[in-house]
């Protein structure tokens, strides 16, 4: 499913890397960048959750919210949040039911094979529950920078 600017953003909730059940109407009322990833602890998700975490100060200052999702278990998370101090939620979406209601697992290529996995994609939901931006080319070294330009 395609979403558009303006659609009303899949309610969600899942468990995060400490045990907490995360769910988006926890944040009404706030801005959230809804980042999908597919992998921890790999090269690209690297960079991107550690912008993220970098940069966080200038996000909260314009009152956003980070979380993250993959398909990775909880232990795997915690893990990769640990090792990097990645102070948001991961969302361990093992089932891919977040992911899929997102649209975003689909065919893949790498070195010319094709595999099915997570599309790297960043939505922005606002206070009302409306994707506000969505993020097709996540630019992993400079992610923030991307998302606060837009606005």
């Amino acid at each position: 499913m395609a979403f558009l600017i303006g659609d009303k953003a899949p309610i969600f909730s899942g468990i995060d890397q400490n045990g907490n059940k995360i769910s988006l109407k926890d944040f009404k009322g706030k801005k959230v960048i809804l980042f999908f990833y597919p992998k921890d602890d790999t090269s690209g998700c690297t960079v991107e959750a550690c912008n993220l975490r970098d940069n966080r100060s200038a996000l909260m200052k314009k009152g956003f919210v980070v979380i993250g999702v993959s398909a990775d278990d909880e232990k795997s998370h915690k893990k990769f949040s640990d090792k990097f101090n990645l102070p948001f939620s991961l969302i361990a979406d093992t089932n891919k039911k977040i992911i899929e209601k997102y649209g975003v697992w689909g065919e893949k290529s790498m070195y010319g094979r094709k595999y099915m996995g997570i599309i790297r994609k960043t939505f922005v939901i606002d206070e009302k529950g409306e994707i506000e931006k969505i993020f097709d080319k996540v630019d992993t070294k400079n992610h923030t920078q991307q998302i606060l330009e837009s606005y």
